[in-house]
């Protein structure tokens, strides 16, 4: 009895998909697709690291200031205010540093406000106590009475609005480039779908004789997704190793703002290839998001394949 599976061609092409499917075209949309997709995963990540550094830099610093820093305390020590101050905070416990910003500090930071004149004000200003804290820092409710008896009028002010505000815009970030990740996906789903639409339709005739002799949806389906998957697979590769040089070049770029980078640019600098400098500063999860794009590209290929395969036939009398 002879067989009703069709015979199979060369390079496992049994229904003649090479014309169908677009030797060039998916691969290269699809590449596109995966180089957006890796810069948008570096834009999620890169912002969550600096975000999260700028977050504790900011929770971990608390601002003094001093009104008439040089007038005395009324201690019997005979020191001035500021004097008073600083010594009240060193040895409070939860702080890790004390330091008063200098006069020219204090101007620079006027600068963006007053312009030109922001060294000649003949108004007294306060000075400016930038303390460093260390674990959970002080109780600042208790902190505040004690900076009171010290020099009646200092203040201390926390960064807990930066704070938020740092972390609302990084989870906004976040979730834009998540979006972006999404609606590349989304697209490229879409690409696959097009492009295995159109090979069907190139296929039809042979399509409906092997269905009609027994083949069944299955083996159809699998073997269009075998060769889309193989594509898309094909370019998601190369769109990712073509995003990995400008990834390098912006990692290198915010190597001095991300915690950890220039330890290990002082690690590799002794190293006999100069290109392992800039491979270490890429951030494990990074590397791991990257290694998934082309999965990720097989997957979308494979599913949206089988899917739209299925129901096109489906619709056959």
């Amino acid at each position: 009895m002879a067989s009703t599976r069709p015979p199979r061609r060369r390079g496992g092409d049994d229904l003649g998909l090479r014309p169908g499917l677009g030797e060039r075209m998916l691969p290269l949309v699809v590449a596109a697709m995966s180089f957006i997709a890796a810069l948008a995963l570096a834009g999620s990540i890169g912002a969550a690291s600096l975000a999260q550094r700028w977050q504790d830099g900011a929770a971990a610093v608390l601002t003094v200031q001093v009104p008439r820093p040089g007038a005395p305390s009324g201690d019997t020590a005979g020191t001035n205010r500021l004097d008073r101050t600083l010594a009240l905070l060193r040895g409070t416990p939860g702080i890790a540093s004390v330091r008063a910003l200098s006069e020219t500090e204090l101007t620079d930071l006027l600068r963006p406000w007053l312009g030109s004149g922001a060294g000649k004000l003949s108004l007294p200003l306060p000075a400016v106590v930038e303390v460093h804290l260390s674990g959970a820092g002080p109780d600042l409710v208790a902190l505040a009475p004690r900076l009171e008896a010290a020099a009646p009028g200092t203040a201390a002010e926390g960064h807990g609005i930066w704070v938020r505000r740092l972390s609302a815009l990084a989870r906004s970030l976040e979730v834009c480039a998540w979006m972006a990740l999404a609606l590349v996906a989304a697209i490229a789903a879409g690409i696959v779908a097009v492009a295995t639409r159109a090979g069907l339709a190139v296929r039809r005739d042979a399509i409906e004789i092997v269905h009609g002799l027994g083949a069944t949806d299955g083996y159809i389906a699998t073997r269009f997704a075998a060769r889309a998957t193989s594509q898309a697979a094909l370019g998601a590769a190369g769109g990712t190793l073509g995003a990995l040089p400008v990834l390098l070049v912006l990692a290198d770029l915010t190597a001095p703002f991300t915690p950890g980078a220039p330890a290990l640019i002082g690690a590799a600098s002794g190293a006999t290839e100069p290109l392992l400098a800039w491979l270490l500063n890429l951030p494990a999860p990074l590397w791991a998001g990257l290694l998934a794009l082309p999965m990720a590209g097989s997957l979308i290929g494979y599913v949206t394949t089988q899917i739209t395969v299925r129901r096109w036939l489906r619709q056959l009398p």
